[in-house]
């Protein structure tokens, strides 16, 4: 199968938080889009594997991606070199994406630093030829997306770029409330985490809203980019 998009987080919920209004979007007009989690997110104060496997699995149904895996690397100890690059390399390969999106480049945890530099690194590495990868006892063909943007998570970045997602607010709502042992909830007795507050909840949607607003919008995702934009002529511009 072969994608228009492929988004990497490394933690399910990840994508969700980070640009699930701009997935949305682009499924709408016909993209086909997939997401690839890192770990397991094991580590995670509240819930477990199995419900967040769940929980993920609904997240997707509700965006209407084509498909998701697990890496199933170490939540909090996964690293950049060559063993995990192969991995995403495969998935590279695997579904031939022209655009790859994955989380931000510095905030406040370690993984999605170090994710997004992982990904970032497989991506321009699938595209030598002599690194070889075999799935399903075929060999894979190079392959290089031919960008790579950054969603924005926990730190207020200054975006590169904004996507106009308004009318998509809710459906990456939903999917973000889908993780519903992560979230906000009242009367639990749940231990609280950094995410778990009305507080972050509601973050979400100023965040999307100040965006909207900065662009003359509704609402919007920003991202972040390694190399200069290019645009056909000025009047591309939003």
């Amino acid at each position: 199968m072969k994608l228009d998009i492929l988004a990497f987080g490394a933690h399910p919920d990840d994508v969700e938080l980070g640009c699930s209004g701009t997935i949305a979007k682009e499924i709408s007009i016909g993209k086909k889009v997939g997401i690839i989690d890192l770990t397991r997110g094991e580590l995670g104060t509240r819930g477990s594997v199995e419900i967040r496997n769940s929980e993920s699995a609904r997240a997707s149904e509700i965006l209407g991606i084509s498909v998701r895996e697990n890496l199933d690397m170490r939540d909090g100890f996964f690293i950049n070199d060559e063993a995990h690059q192969m991995k995403i390399i495969e998935m590279i390969r695997k579904y031939r994406p022209e655009i790859v999106l994955c989380n931000a480049i510095q905030d406040r945890h370690i993984d999605h630093g170090k994710g997004s530099k992982l990904v970032s690194d497989a991506c321009f590495l699938s595209g030598l030829r002599k690194i070889e990868t075999i799935i399903n006892d075929e060999k894979q063909e190079a392959w290089r997306p031919k960008v790579v943007y950054h969603y924005i998570q926990w730190e207020n970045l200054t975006p590169d770029f904004v996507v106009d997602i308004s009318g998509f607010l809710d459906i990456k709502m939903e999917s973000i409330l889908a993780y519903s042992s992560q979230f906000y909830k009242e009367n639990t007795n749940e231990p609280e985490s950094p995410i778990s507050s009305k507080n972050f909840l509601d973050s979400v949607k100023y965040r999307a809203q100040d965006l909207g607003r900065i662009i003359g919008t509704d609402h919007g995702e920003g991202f972040t980019v390694e190399r200069y934009l290019a645009v056909n002529s000025l009047s591309n511009l939003v």
